[in-house]
């Protein structure tokens, strides 16, 4: 099958071209697909956008008119579709419906150790000679309450490590997970959690319901200086109202790989622009907000599972082989 890969970046070309091993004709762009750039879908059946694609409906109606029938998703989430307009023009969409839980697991610890014991800070001062320790004073993990809002397969992973370091587990979810349950997770409100927890960590998919979960209110919620993880979807957080809680040193720690406005900024080099996002530019100005780009999905293991995946999702569209990869608007294939 002829598929078109869009935003692709040097490792997508390796691992997929790795798993395809000639079964379909892949062609790679770094172009983001978006209603401006939608021409790019002439002569392919199939394309294969990332998150930083736009799929809305105006992008959907002219891929559908220039012939495209599938979408294989490279990631999970799908906020990045309007699913309903794709349904109306005919085009199939999969995704990767599992990949690494444990990649954004063990980052987000890795956020939460990073801003705890304050270890970007460490290093660069160590790099200028400096081996004072004023200022880098943390806690112990081991017994502080960590709430995980959104107990799936990843929020299960974190539960495991969180467990494991001796930590109280708080969770929110609209179905309890047996396996959190197993490790000693609480089921609680999000109003309970937030107000109990030293350590929050988001780990819920982007629907209209869950735009701004994080807003002013839920934020005033949580105990003063508490730290708050997101690697899931940058606008679970109303940045404005984040921005304000900072700046009222009600929140203690930010820890971000995602970000609201991400899609203009993130997977591009930067380094001789000007960012004229100034929501995004007085985040990085506090010094207990560290931000990433992206990247707590990208491991080895998680990079071959998604590529195998697409991969599978092709040969099985083509073959006209049911699979449980499909995303409808109902939602029935979460």
């Amino acid at each position: 099958m002829r598929c078109l890969v869009t935003s692709a970046r040097p490792y997508d070309q390796q691992s997929l071209s790795a798993a395809n091993d000639g079964h379909h004709e892949l062609v790679f762009v770094d172009t983001v697909l978006n209603a401006d750039t939608a021409f790019i879908a002439q002569g392919y059946p199939a394309l294969c956008p990332f998150v930083d694609d736009t799929l809305d409906a105006k992008t959907l109606e002219t891929i559908a008119r220039l012939g495209t029938k599938l979408l294989v998703l490279r990631s999970t989430g799908f906020n990045h579709v309007d699913i309903p307009v794709a349904e109306k023009q005919g085009i199939t969409v999969m995704r990767v419906r599992d990949y690494s839980p444990y990649a954004v697991a063990e980052y987000a610890v890795g956020l939460m150790l990073t801003l705890n014991r304050h270890l970007h800070k460490a290093y660069n001062r160590v790099r200028d000679g400096n081996f004072l320790l004023d200022g880098l004073l943390g806690f112990d993990m081991h017994g502080k309450t960590v709430g995980i809002v959104g107990t799936g397969k990843i929020g299960a992973a974190l539960a495991r490590i969180l467990h494991g370091m001796g930590c109280h587990l708080l969770g929110y979810d609209t179905v309890p997970n047996p396996t959190c349950q197993e490790l000693g997770v609480a089921y609680v409100s999000l109003e309970t959690l937030l107000a109990k927890s030293q350590i929050v960590s988001l780990h819920i998919p982007l629907f209209p319901e869950t735009r701004h979960l994080m807003n002013a209110e839920r934020l005033a919620l949580m105990s003063e200086g508490a730290m708050l993880i997101n690697t899931s979807r940058g606008p679970l957080i109303d940045t404005a109202a984040l921005i304000a809680a900072l700046k009222s040193r009600h929140l203690g720690a930010l820890g971000l790989d995602v970000y609201e406005e991400e899609a203009n900024l993130y997977f591009k080099n930067h380094c001789d622009d000007i960012i004229c996002d100034d929501s995004f530019e007085r985040l990085l100005t506090f010094p207990n907000v560290v931000i990433t780009g992206h990247q707590a999905f990208f491991t080895r293991e998680a990079m071959k599972t998604i590529t195998d995946t697409t991969i599978q999702n092709l040969d099985d569209y083509s073959v006209g082989r049911d699979s449980p990869n499909l995303v409808s608007a109902n939602r029935t294939a979460q």
